[in-house]
């Protein structure tokens, strides 16, 4: 008496078996907890810092007037979100940071498509560029100030100044660096001018993009604080300034802080960003 084997398929819409709902929530677990891995691993180290620093600050080696304790930092930023002050000053902060971005950052695209599309306009409008990024944002900050004032006004163009160029040179090289090779290619599929700048020179500079609009928004938190500690009446850096005027030493660390946590999430938002726009290409390891 012979046996047959017989083959058994997966019932219709059934996954298959390494694709199974326990193999995925596997692999999610895994991934979880090398996930909570990384940040206690990445959290080792500040936290020993905080501690130490904690302790020594508690049995008086260190002097707290200039070097307060982690705790009373802690203290004088609860005092603050208490008294609403530090909700209103990040927000005026924010929205500074936002305008100057959005007025230099998109400046800075534009002017990068444009030279990055064009030689003349490269040979035109590059070396002024170039000129105007070596100029530091505390030497031109006062100039802006005597033109434009302590208003608003001044503290955008600042930011704006700084936001302009990271988005302008990364712009313009991530288009230059598309490879000529996959231009001809499309010249061969008769893809319109159009179809090659939307499939394939945007595409493939996107990642260039990406790195200016991360630098971009970096340095426009950065012009921030020179815009606010130079002269503003409101903002985290005029907390800052105030502070250091009533040698309050915590509450400056508290406006340092603050700014680091910000810029952090800012630039966390925009790593996210470049996963999800940038998982179809094989040399991404993000």
């Amino acid at each position: 008496m012979s046996h047959t084997s017989e083959l058994v398929l997966p019932a219709a819409g059934q996954p298959p078996a390494e694709q199974s709902p326990h193999t995925i929530a596997s692999l999610r677990s895994k991934r979880r907890r090398t996930s909570i891995r990384i940040i206690a691993l990445g959290s080792a180290f500040p936290v020993l810092v905080l501690a130490i620093w904690q302790l020594a600050g508690y049995l008086g080696w260190i002097d707290t007037l200039f070097l307060p304790t982690p705790t009373a930092i802690l203290e004088s930023l609860w005092g603050l979100i208490a008294s609403g002050d530090m909700t209103t000053h990040l927000g005026i902060s924010l929205g500074r940071a936002a305008a100057g971005f959005a007025l230099g950052g998109s400046l800075g695209l534009v002017f990068g498509i444009l030279t990055g599309f064009s030689r003349k306009s490269e040979i035109f409008l590059d070396p002024t560029v170039q000129i105007l990024r070596m100029i530091p944002h505390l030497a031109i900050a006062p100039l802006i100030i005597l033109w434009f004032g302590f208003g608003e006004t001044s503290k955008v163009l600042i930011i704006a100044k700084g936001a302009f160029f990271p988005l302008y040179i990364n712009t313009f090289l991530g288009i230059r660096r598309v490879d000529n090779k996959l231009v001809e290619v499309s010249g061969v599929l008769q893809y319109s001018r159009f179809q090659q700048i939307t499939k394939l020179i945007i595409p493939s500079a996107l990642p260039g993009i990406l790195m200016g609009l991360r630098l971009s928004l970096a340095v426009s938190w950065l012009g921030l604080v020179v815009a606010e500690l130079i002269g503003s009446q409101s903002g985290v850096g005029f907390l800052i300034n105030l502070a250091k005027q009533s040698s309050l030493t915590e509450q400056i660390f508290v406006g340092v802080l603050v700014f680091a946590v910000v810029g952090m999430l800012v630039d966390l938002f925009v790593r996210t960003l470049e996963r999800r726009l940038l998982k179809w290409r094989d040399t991404y390891k993000g």
